[in-house]
């Protein structure tokens, strides 16, 4: 399939010698900053978590061969045969992570099916959520504990070192990614050049540490015994927990360019490093010291590295943090999150944008986190099941949407995601075995995430019935207007409606309240497609009903924010006699009674009212005017 998700150049900008724009190559580099940096940081603690877990009846020779073969297999089929050689393929027009796959996979048109795959990608985005709390927290963790190096009592306050960082780098989010990744960009190619050189200049000292290219080194390994398998693969997982994170941000920075990005910077440089770990290890079998920081010398140039890995950390958190900002847009978007305030961070790139409640949201969990487990050791056990339940969520996605969008023989679908899932159900059953040992948070906050998204699409689901179900149809709407009890006054009204057909409540409420009609009304429908960007010439639909009524729909993606003062300028365009500066909003504003019959739990109609009093209001959400709008009570019994 074509690749669309390529960033367009800018037609101005010269070409090089080989066909790269500077746009192009700022992309690449900016990618190496916003969606490499947390697979980039697990050099930090993925082989240490390995060496900390090899059985004793293993050689150290073996058992360190053993890891190295697992960690780059798992890069090599995680990473780059399975995430960027075929899952961003499945991109919604650019756009990746679970809702992406949920969109595309629609293409069946049975309920069960699509209530199947819609679980399935709640369960995915909810997953991420508790990674995108926990990924910041162990990257800044596992970078702050190389001053240890330097005086073993600095480790009593790396946590609140730690805090500090992530306080700094949640704060200056606002700036958006166009300018953090401006930022980290050279200072992650500065990064994977400098690990990769200096574990090229220890596997130059110990070559015979490349024999771990051979995967049987590995399978050796876990065919020792089950718990010597669960243990080692669920440190092997830390080494490959950006996979989803670089699908989740391909709208940022386009699934070329990171792909150019993972090919000629970051594999290189981790598959060196890793390498270069494993041949310090094999020449220092008595050392108990992380394996990382002594790839160089104590002093000034392991102090160097310790504030490079900071810097890193950094950044690393930073590709979580965009990927659940692009998760969450994405939910308001498809009706499963409240509206909240979206930020457009660079004109050019309208993938890149800024949400201030998930970012301290996710900020104060971070925070929390580091709290509760103060080391990276503690933390690695709560790590890997987000990841890998996330993983095999996006394998089961893809299925469906090989099968349903792009309608691959069974067999090829088949024997492909079979591949993917046994890695993916290896990696997360190994991964269940830290339940006691923190793998209990990530799941904890999955659950409150499922509540919160599952609980507003059903209950608007309920709302919508319960207003839509008896609905006045046009014509008796054209009746009421020509109706001699019903004044009609100068101007234009704009009355909002969940649905394109049908009268609005609002409306109606209006009428029998007020008795008057403006001459021109305006029934505008905002419509979020199962797309990421809707064309500009399917933005707009205009109708006319009759007595000076007209029906209006308009249709958004769901990677864009709805702007209802400039949709209204191109109605005017097309004919319909409303002067824009003049014209009144008039919003339902829904108050949610618990203890009618609706079918949900208490705790569910509880949340869903207090989640409504809560939402953004709509005149923020679609860019109107507040002197513009009125907004009429809708009381709703639940």
């Amino acid at each position: 399939m074509s690749d669309s998700s390529s960033a367009p150049s800018s037609p101005s900008a010269p070409l090089s010698a080989h066909g790269v724009t500077p746009v192009r190559a700022g992309l690449v580099i900016g990618a190496l900053g916003v969606v490499f940096g947390d697979i980039g940081t697990s050099p930090l603690y993925a082989l240490r978590e390995c060496i900390a877990h090899l059985p004793g009846e293993v050689s150290r020779e073996a058992g360190i061969l053993g890891a190295l073969s697992l960690i780059f297999w798992a890069l090599m089929f995680e990473v780059t045969f399975k995430y960027l050689t075929f899952v961003t393929r499945a991109n919604n027009r650019g756009e990746g992570g679970v809702f992406a796959l949920l969109a595309l996979g629609h293409g069946d048109r049975r309920p069960a099916g699509k209530t199947l795959l819609a679980g399935i990608v709640l369960i995915g985005a909810a997953l991420l959520y508790g990674d995108g709390v926990i990924t910041p927290a162990i990257s800044v963790l596992g970078a702050a504990e190389g001053l240890e190096s330097f005086n073993p009592e600095f480790a009593r306050h790396i946590p609140l070192v730690a805090c500090v960082i992530l306080g700094t780098l949640f704060f200056v989010q606002h700036k958006g990614t166009h300018v953090i990744g401006g930022v980290f960009g050279p200072m992650m190619l500065v990064w994977f050049a400098s690990i990769g050189a200096i574990g090229a200049w220890h596997v130059a000292q110990t070559p015979q540490v490349l024999y771990a290219l051979n995967p049987l080194h590995g399978l050796r390994l876990l065919t020792l015994s089950p718990l010597v398998s669960a243990a080692l693969l669920g440190a092997v997982v830390l080494a490959i927990t950006g996979a989803e994170a670089l699908y989740a941000d391909m709208g940022h920075f386009g699934r070329r360019n990171i792909a150019r990005a993972w090919y000629f910077f970051g594999l290189p440089g981790l598959v060196l490093n890793y390498f270069g770990q494993g041949a310090w290890a094999l020449s220092h079998p008595e050392s108990t010291t992380s394996p990382f920081f002594a790839l160089v010398p104590a002093g000034a140039p392991r102090l160097a590295l310790t504030g490079l890995s900071i810097i890193a950390a950094i950044i690393a958190s930073q590709a979580m943090i965009s990927g659940v900002f692009s998760l969450t847009r994405q939910a308001i978007q498809l009706g499963y999150f409240p509206r909240l305030l979206v930020r457009h961070t660079n004109p050019d790139q309208r993938g890149q944008i800024y949400l201030p409640t998930v970012n301290w949201m996710v900020g104060l969990g971070s925070l929390l986190t580091v709290a509760i487990f103060r080391n990276s050791s503690d933390l690695a056990g709560a790590y890997g099941v987000a990841v890998t339940g996330t993983m095999v969520i996006t394998t089961t996605s893809f299925f469906i949407v090989t099968r349903r969008s792009w309608r691959w023989p069974l067999a090829g679908s088949l024997a492909l995601c079979t591949a993917f899932i046994v890695f993916d159900l290896a990696f997360f059953g190994s991964n269940l075995t830290k339940l006691a040992h923190g793998g209990w948070f990530p799941i904890a906050i999955a659950i409150g995430m499922v509540a919160v998204m599952h609980t507003w699409k059903l209950g608007k689901a309920e709302i919508f019935r319960r207003v839509y179900s008896q609905e006045v149809t046009e014509d008796e709407l054209v009746d009421i207007a020509r109706s001699e009890h019903i004044k009609r006054v100068r101007g234009g009204a704009v009355f909002m409606a969940g649905s394109n057909r049908g009268t609005p409540l609002v409306l109606l409420h209006h009428l029998k309240a007020n008795k008057v009609l403006h001459q021109t009304v305006v029934l505008l429908t905002i419509l979020t497609e199962e797309i990421p960007a809707v064309a500009d010439e399917e933005r707009l639909s205009v109708r006319e009903i009759g007595e000076g009524i007209w029906r209006v729909t308009g249709r958004y993606g769901y990677m864009e924010s709805p702007d209802v003062e400039a949709l209204m300028e191109r109605v005017r365009a097309q004919g319909v006699p409303i002067k824009t500066s003049g014209v009144i909003y008039y919003f339902n504003r829904e108050m949610i009674i618990t203890g009618g019959e609706a079918k949900m739990w208490r705790w569910q109609k509880a949340l869903y009212a207090w989640m409504s009093r809560n939402a953004r209001p709509a005149r923020d959400y679609y860019r109107i005017e507040p002197s513009q709008i009125i907004e009429v009570g809708l009381p709703v019994v639940l």
